[in-house]
């Protein structure tokens, strides 16, 4: 017995030490994305970063500290306090507000399918270049969690659990900045939405109603809604490009969105395509959350479109001030959109605190 226990001591404090000694050796428990079919008949492959493979571990530390207020600077904002999973990751309010009460200047971008951001750009302006620099950002932000750093990480080391949470996901106890933003990161990569209406017509399982199936059609009419250069078309699971446009909102420009980041005139009043999954969910819409309804968001490229400068060619309608579409259109284009909302993504348990 006595010979029995000191091997299991032995081998217990090996093992301890390949996960501590920072060599590399450790190897958390590897996951596999659940992708649905239709991603992988259609679009590249999601990214993932070789210097952040997924696992098990990582995931479920990510998702624990997603929903902790502990990364804020007085322990009472999570990230899910601005992307809560009820409204698909965003926020109901046009402007999130951080731990002093202050509100920003732009609504919460919904966290879907992210794992195919193929441009590696990330914030309504691009700013980060990756996922997991976009997580570094909202802990600093003065008017978001307020914190810094260093204090956040002393926070995690100081706690009871996360050290061994860490040791798990990464082989080590001692936890930094880069280690947290990956684990959050692998967790929002699991986020993935396949599952609404038109999917679900995809796959031959249901019909379309005649009003979303018009709808379809006036999504991809040049000459009617004209939505598919920027949002893409039925074969593109992630229904936008990822790309940077100015859509008509405004004259000038008080947020120059990607020209903050770039520097360059051209890019004022430019920004990221939202997807359109999940819009019964995510409400306001656009970047600053000007609109507080789908049917005004549909309005505004029918009758709302403005002029300026760096217009997108896109807008081709523009000098008319929209595509005016039918009642009917403007109708059956909702009912479209709509069919593009997965209620079992926001009730998926697996993605619930």
């Amino acid at each position: 017995m006595k010979y029995g226990l000191a091997l299991f001591l032995l081998l217990f404090t090996l093992i301890s030490c390949n996960k501590d000694d920072g060599g590399g050796a450790y190897t958390a428990t590897p996951l596999n994305l659940e992708i649905p079919s239709f991603f992988e008949e259609n679009i590249l492959p999601p990214i993932i970063p070789e210097d952040n493979p997924m696992s098990v571990e990582g995931v479920a530390l990510g998702k624990k500290l997603f929903f902790d207020p502990i990364l804020s600077a007085n322990n009472t904002q999570s990230c899910a306090d601005c992307h809560s999973p009820q409204n698909g990751f965003s926020d109901a309010r046009q402007f999130s507000i951080g731990i002093t009460g202050e509100a920003g200047n732009r609504n919460s971008m919904p966290l879907q399918n992210l794992a195919w951001n193929y441009n590696g750009k990330f914030f309504w302006d691009g700013r980060a270049g990756s996922l997991e620099n976009q997580i570094f950002e909202p802990v600093t932000n003065p008017i978001e969690m307020a914190n810094t750093w260093p204090n956040a990480v002393a926070s995690l080391q100081n706690s009871t659990e996360y050290p061994v949470l860490f040791d798990d996901a990464f082989g080590t106890t001692t936890i930094d900045s880069t280690m947290v933003s990956k684990a959050i990161a692998q967790f929002m990569r699991t986020l993935i939405s396949g599952n609404s209406r038109f999917d679900q017509f995809q796959r031959g399982e249901i019909e379309l109603s005649p009003s979303e199936a018009n709808g379809l059609n006036v999504f991809l009419d040049e000459s009617r809604g004209d939505c598919f250069h920027c949002h893409g078309n039925p074969l593109n699971p992630l229904w936008t490009d990822n790309i940077f446009h100015n859509n008509g909102l405004d004259e000038f420009f008080i947020d120059k969105g990607l020209s903050n980041v770039t520097g360059d005139p051209r890019d004022d009043g430019k920004f990221k395509t939202p997807s359109l999954r999940n819009l019964a969910f995510t409400a306001p819409y656009m970047h600053d959350g000007r609109f507080e309804t789908l049917d005004e968001v549909i309005n505004h490229y029918s009758e709302g479109l403005v002029y300026s400068e760096t217009i997108d060619p896109l807008m081709k309608a523009v000098g008319e001030g929209g595509v005016h579409l039918s009642e009917e259109d403007k109708a059956d284009l909702k009912a479209f959109l709509l069919s593009l909302s997965d209620p079992s993504f926001i009730n998926n348990p697996d993605f619930q605190n």
